[in-house]
């Protein structure tokens, strides 16, 4: 008798028992958000068609140096200074700094973000003065947005930054340190961009990229020429950061 209500009842409010929420299939809908926060783009630093090594056009004439931009790199293609997940940057004897960069720009893939994609990543902070690593996006002279920007010489702070349509944040944490592990989440949104740290939201910007925007990625590890942030140390011949993940999640 009480089934026999019920689905009257259904009838009567439009439903049936295989439309009612309550009948449908356990985990069913945990399963459809699990495929629509796959991952359109995992990176795989060791792939050529993913990531061209050693040149961005976010440099002067696609590089190697950038001295505009305060700082002493000069890129380089070795696999040993970018491909293994591992950014590092060397002493070179004319002062400047053999430094590493990936850029899904000119790669065969061609891979870029666009508005309302969410990438995520974990990275382990420099410890070396001078070194100055960053996530971030470029097409065309414009489109950056700072995924992460980080100077040893301020030890518990991250910057982050809208340059599309204008939007920063210094974000400061005890638990942001050098050789500290940092979990970064990023919201292309429309109308805000919006920053996680170590799974806290910390910053909306309120201006977000617009519907149309869209880049290329950037992973890299820059040198420091002493305008804003220190030199190296006399005695650093080498630094480093790393990236043990990186991925985009297109809702």
């Amino acid at each position: 008798m009480l089934s026999q209500i019920l689905d009257r009842l259904r009838r009567l409010l439009g439903r049936s028992p295989a439309t009612d929420p309550a009948s449908s299939t356990p985990g069913r809908d945990d399963e459809s958000a699990a495929v629509a926060r796959a991952p359109v783009f995992t990176a795989d630093f060791t792939s050529t068609r993913q990531w061209v090594a050693g040149r961005s056009w976010a440099y002067p004439n696609g590089g190697p140096t950038n001295p505009g931009d305060n700082k002493l790199d000069h890129l380089v293609p070795d696999p040993s200074f970018s491909r293994t997940g591992t950014f590092r940057a060397a002493r070179r004897p004319d002062g400047n700094w053999n430094a590493g960069l990936l850029t899904t720009e000119g790669s065969e893939e061609g891979f870029m973000v666009r508005t309302g994609d969410v990438l995520e990543s974990r990275v382990r902070l420099p410890v070396e003065l001078g070194a100055w690593p960053a996530i971030w996006t470029w097409l065309d002279g414009d489109n950056e947005i700072d995924v992460f920007e980080y100077h040893p010489d301020n030890p518990d702070l991250l910057e982050l930054s809208n340059h599309v349509k204008g939007g920063s944040r210094y974000h400061r944490d005890p638990a942001i340190r050098p050789g500290g592990w940092v979990d970064l989440k990023v919201e292309f949104g429309s109308r805000s961009v919006v920053w996680w740290v170590n799974g806290r939201q910390v910053f909306a910007d309120r201006r977000g990229v617009g519907r149309r925007w869209r880049a290329y990625l950037i992973v890299n590890l820059s040198v420091c020429a002493g305008r804003y942030h220190p030199k190296p140390e006399p005695g650093v011949s080498s630094m480093s950061y790393e990236v043990a993940y990186l991925r985009v999640i297109r809702p």
